[in-house]
């Protein structure tokens, strides 16, 4: 596997930080899928998140096009504030 140039990192890395957290994770798996072995780890180390999410989002895309959070996008934070 040959490592992305340092400008598509940083665009790939922008590009996650402004999606959902569902997309995020869709966005990753399907980075990953196509580097094919070792993917996982490499996309993991560049968009700053744990592998456990990127198999998510793998799980999350074999389930489209049903979408049972369809329209639900969760606050940042995620905690409800007083």
């Amino acid at each position: 596997m040959h490592p992305y140039p340092p400008a598509v990192s940083a665009h790939m890395k922008a590009f996650y930080e402004s999606l959902s957290e569902k997309n995020r994770r869709r966005y990753a798996a399907i980075e990953a899928e196509k580097l094919g072995f070792g993917g996982v780890e490499y996309v993991a180390s560049i968009l700053g998140c744990d592998e456990k999410t990127i198999r998510r989002g793998h799980t999350d895309i074999e389930q489209l096009p049903q979408d049972d959070a369809a329209g639900r996008i969760r606050k940042k934070g995620g905690a409800s504030q007083s």
